[in-house]
């Protein structure tokens, strides 16, 4: 997941899917964009449900609310988005560990110990967990028995969240620097100075990577290489995780700002204002960008030219990265409400009540919705 700073308080946006792999012709170039299901045998699953941060699941999804299945209270708070792999849930805390929980009923299977907070959230690949610290660490760990494969040590805190796309992990680190290495072995292939922290999480869309800093950058840079293609500069400091399709990334800034900005030029597509920062994250589902900002509402726009669809609005800020499924928009609100939503007119599904503000992203999957407060509790509805 990530996170991210107001007022000297941290917020997290965060979570995950299967593995599959398509081939997009884009500008007469072929494209390769990892797109991932809701967990199951999956291989790999992650913050936002793919690499390119769209947050649609597709596993079904309650659209109307029965009941709480679970729940699973840490020692502390959490920031981190949880992620679904194989039948676990896994989140990290700021009790310093990252917590393994059994999907089917909320009971702890292990917990990992780092020497910082846990409030980036993890990828899961092939066994391994990968999750950063504010110990300024990587960790590459083993499911099956908790052993450390491997570590990645930066020189800044790590609460962006990693992403995994054809063997090679991409993480940031409020030193500064996005790096890349071996998924498997930990052998750093490259890394990119933003000169800024990086509390953003990349996306990655065909052969380029997609992150914001906290000096109001968004950088394109490619992902073989490590070299910038472009980069674009808001009027304020980008905690948004971007969201990536064949057209577009979209983000938003501290400067009250939704934007879309052309994958190929760098140049601005639309972008449109809102009354508060937007720190949450976007989706995109139907040829629509859903985002929360801090003035409470959640904003559907039209992909395309930026056009306003439809608002709703909660009773207090958003902060939360949005996730779709079943042509439902779940978000989380500082009012203690996870909101679903119907993704054609805004209109009110169901909300439900937690012990807590809401700063991390849901996961969906097998017809529940799995989400955390920042009070410690893991939640699972259906």
């Amino acid at each position: 997941m990530n996170n991210f700073k107001i007022n000297n308080k941290r917020y997290m946006k965060s979570t995950f899917m299967k593995t599959t792999i398509k081939n997009l012709l884009i500008t007469g170039l072929t494209a390769s964009m990892l797109v991932l299901t809701a967990c199951g045998s999956g291989k790999t699953t992650m913050f936002r449900g793919d690499a390119s941060h769209t947050a649609v699941y597709g596993d079904d999804a309650p659209i109307r609310l029965n009941s709480l299945h679970w729940k699973y209270s840490a020692p502390d708070k959490t920031y981190s988005s949880p992620v679904v792999a194989d039948g676990t849930i896994y989140l990290g805390s700021n009790d310093k560990h990252l917590y393994a929980v059994n999907q089917k009923d909320g009971q702890l299977k292990w917990r990992y110990k780092t020497g910082g907070n846990v409030e980036s959230t993890p990828a899961v690949s092939d066994g391994i967990v990968y999750v950063g610290s504010w110990d300024k660490t990587l960790y590459a760990i083993k499911a099956s028995n908790q052993s450390l494969v491997w570590k990645q040590e930066t020189k800044g805190p790590i609460s962006s969240s990693p992403i995994i796309v054809d063997g090679i992990i991409y993480f940031a680190s409020e030193d500064g620097n996005l790096y890349a290495a071996d998924a498997k072995t930990g052998f750093r292939k490259w890394s990119f100075n933003a000169k800024s922290p990086i509390y953003s999480s990349p996306a990655v869309f065909g052969n380029y990577i997609y992150f914001g800093t906290l000096g109001g950058h968004m950088y394109a840079v490619n992902r073989q290489t490590g070299q910038e293609y472009w980069k674009f500069k808001t009027n304020g400091k980008i905690h948004s995780s971007p969201a990536v399709d064949e057209r577009n990334v979209y983000f938003g800034s501290d400067d009250k700002r939704v934007y879309a900005v052309n994958i190929h030029t760098g140049q601005q597509s639309w972008v449109k204002k809102t009354s508060g920062p937007v720190l949450s994250s976007p989706a995109i589902y139907h040829d629509r960008v859903f985002v929360g900002s801090k003035d409470g509402y959640i904003y559907a726009y039209d992909a395309e030219d930026g056009t306003r669809e439809w608002e709703f609005r909660t009773e207090a800020s958003v902060f939360a990265p949005v996730s779709v499924a079943s042509n439902t928009v779940f978000v989380g609100s500082t009012d203690g409400h996870l909101y679903a939503l119907n993704a054609n007119d805004g209109a009110k599904r169901w909300k439900y009540r937690v012990d807590g503000n809401i700063y991390s992203g849901a996961v969906i999957s097998e017809n529940h919705v799995y989400f955390n407060s920042v009070a410690g509790s893991l939640f699972a509805v259906k």
